[in-house]
């Protein structure tokens, strides 16, 4: 691997349960459970606030991994970790869509999100041969399976606020070589369906992922991200599950934007906080679950920046990057190192 594994979604099955309780419950009292302020049914658990739309527009999911743990050390009187876990539970992170409903799924996001006034923020992470044989291998079928679930979260998605982080590393693999020459061609032709396909639902807002200050220059990258469908996005995302400084990303990501007619992007801050991990004896294993990292910027739209739309949490602090260090499987929750991340936030 090259130094950006990307998250696997959560369960399908389990999000959807997750959200039709929030929605169910979504005109209860207080005292039923979650209510209007976001209570996920725990009294141990104070109620999960949106941000202001000021800072930043995203829907926090008042049931999201965090804010279960956070509750459920609440529940067992364990205060201090209970805190920490806050620190993440209450930001709003990205939805990786799964393969089992992505309508249904894709809905019952943005139909919260927008009953809580907010925007849903949402990965898209399922072109065929993904993730090159790493621990989050597999992907589509092929391109008509992946081209009729393209379109399944566009309808899911309908005429609700919703911004898509398009297919992290697809791009990437395309340059490195990893995507089998046989594929390559099917895969930037995916690519730019899906910009098309996304982009004509009328409140949704497309950012092609497009790598990491670590992983090639942007010389290398502008000609493939044009042939991927930039022109149509709405830009571009960098360091999605990676670690590079938001400094370092922000001169990635502005060299590149300079080759692609000035297209802005979004910088993934959620686990950059202490910059990447180089200590270990592996440097193909430095971006799986490294030790010593720490949350980054919390989510903004105020970057001070007009070429970047946001700092956004893409991946979930404190999903597993697979099998190593300890971990559970790719995506899993993993309190442990979610622990340590906050910890080590300043």
């Amino acid at each position: 691997m090259y130094g950006s594994y990307r998250a696997r979604r959560p369960g399908a099955a389990t999000v959807a349960l997750s959200l039709a309780v929030v929605l169910l419950t979504g005109c209860s009292s207080d005292d039923e459970g979650a209510g209007r302020s976001g209570r996920i049914g725990s009294r141990d658990q104070p109620p999960t606030r949106q941000r202001a739309m000021t800072d930043v527009p995203y829907w926090v999911n008042p049931d999201g991994g965090a804010a279960r743990q956070a509750a459920e050390y609440a529940r067992k009187g364990d205060a201090k970790s209970a805190g920490l876990l806050r620190r993440i539970a209450e930001q709003p992170t990205a939805e990786w869509i799964g393969t089992d409903n992505p309508l249904g799924q894709t809905e019952s996001l943005t139909v919260a999100a927008t009953s809580a006034d907010r925007e849903a923020l949402l990965v898209l992470y399922n072109i065929p041969h993904r993730d090159c044989g790493q621990y989050s291998r597999g992907g589509a079928a092929d391109g008509d399976a992946y081209r009729e679930w393209i379109d399944r979260v566009a309808r899911g998605i309908g005429d609700r606020r919703a911004t898509v982080i398009l297919e992290p590393d697809a791009l990437l693999h395309l340059v490195d070589g990893c995507t089998p020459a046989a594929f390559r061609e099917e895969r930037f032709g995916l690519l730019r369906g899906a910009v098309r396909r996304l982009t004509r639902q009328p409140s949704t807002t497309v950012y092609l992922d497009a790598g990491n200050a670590g992983w090639h220059s942007p010389d290398a990258l502008f000609e493939p991200l044009q042939r991927a469908g930039i022109a149509e996005a709405d830009g571009f995302s960098v360091n999605v599950s990676n670690f590079y400084p938001t400094a370092r990303s922000l001169d990635f990501g502005e060299r590149l934007s300079a080759k692609v007619s000035n297209k802005p992007f979004v910088i993934d801050t959620s686990r950059n906080g202490n910059g990447p991990y180089t200590e270990g004896s592996d440097p193909g294993e430095n971006w799986c679950n490294p030790p010593g990292r720490a949350l980054g910027e919390p989510p903004t739209t105020r970057t001070n920046d007009p070429l970047v739309k946001a700092y956004l949490w893409i991946k979930r602090p404190g999903e597993s990057d697979g099998t190593c260090r300890g971990g559970p499987e790719a995506g899993e929750w993993y309190p442990e190192y979610a622990l340590e991340l906050a910890r080590n936030t300043k």
